[in-house]
C-alpha cells in the first residue's frame, strides 16, 4: 500500500455503533463511529496510567487489585500484567470486536501473554453497568474510556464522568484506593467534580507524546 494510506482490517457494527480496525504503515488504529480513538504508535500514557495508580497506593498494599476500564490496543493491560506486584487484574471492554481482535486478531501481538495470565479476567460489559451490578472492590480503578471526560465520541460515556458515575467509582474502591483517568486534554472541571464527589486528594500528570499536546492522567485517592 501507499505510505500513509490506511487499510481497513476489520469493520463491524457493534452494540454502540460502528467500530473499525485499520492498519497504516504497520500501525493499527481503532475508529469508533468515524472518530479516531487510539493507535499502537506509542502507548506511554496508557502505561503511565497503570504505573501512576500503583505508585499512589498507600503502603503496604499486598498484591493490589486493579480494574482497567477499556481494553483498547492493550497497552494498559500488558503493563499491568508485566508487573508482578499486581494481584487480580480485571478488564472491562464493551466492544466484542475489540476483544476478538486481541484474542485471535492482529492486536493479539500486544496482549497475548497478558490474556494468558491467571490474574487476568476480561469482561465484556459496559463499565457503568458493571459498576452498578458488581459488589467487588478494587485498590485501583484505571479508566481509558473514550477520549477523556470532556471529549467524547460516544455520548453515553458522559455519565461515567458525572456525579452519579463518580459515586459508583467511589463505591467500587477499597479504602485508600486510587482512581486514575486517562484524558486527551486536561480538565479543571473534571478535577472539581472529583473533589465534589468526595475524593480526598486530586492531582494531574502530564505525559509528553511525540506529536501535539501532552496526554493527561487525572488521579484521585480515597481517604
Amino acid at each position: 500500500m501507499t505510505d500513509g494510506q490506511a487499510v481497513t482490517v476489520d469493520r463491524r457494527e457493534g452494540p454502540y455503533g460502528e467500530v473499525v480496525l485499520r492498519e497504516r504503515d504497520g500501525l493499527f488504529e481503532i475508529i469508533a463511529n468515524g472518530c479516531f480513538l487510539m493507535d499502537t504508535s506509542d502507548g506511554r500514557s496508557e502505561r503511565r496510567l497503570i504505573n501512576a495508580a500503583l505508585e499512589a497506593l498507600p503502603e503496604p498494599v499486598c498484591e493490589p487489585s486493579v480494574l482497567i476500564g477499556g481494553l483498547g490496543v492493550g497497552f494498559s493491560l500488558a503493563e499491568a500484567a508485566a508487573d508482578p506486584r499486581w494481584g487480580r487484574i480485571v478488564v472491562i471492554e464493551r466492544e466484542p470486536a475489540v476483544i476478538d481482535w486481541h484474542r485471535s486478531g492482529p492486536l493479539n501481538r500486544f496482549s497475548a501473554s497478558a490474556l494468558g495470565d491467571p490474574r487476568v479476567a476480561v469482561v465484556e460489559a459496559d463499565l457503568l453497568d458493571h459498576l452498578a451490578s458488581s459488589t467487588d472492590h478494587y485498590d485501583a480503578l484505571c479508566l481509558d474510556i473514550d477520549n477523556g471526560p470532556d471529549w467524547l465520541v460516544t455520548g453515553s460515556n458522559a455519565g461515567l464522568y458525572a456525579g452519579a458515575g463518580l459515586a459508583l467509582l467511589r463505591r467500587r474502591l477499597a479504602p485508600g484506593g486510587v482512581l486514575a483517568v486517562w484524558s486527551a486534554q486536561p480538565s479543571t472541571v473534571f478535577e472539581e467534580r472529583l473533589r465534589d464527589a468526595g475524593f480526598s486528594r486530586v492531582w494531574t500528570l502530564e505525559i509528553p507524546v511525540p506529536r501535539g499536546a501532552p496526554d493527561i492522567v487525572h488521579l484521585a485517592t480515597m481517604a
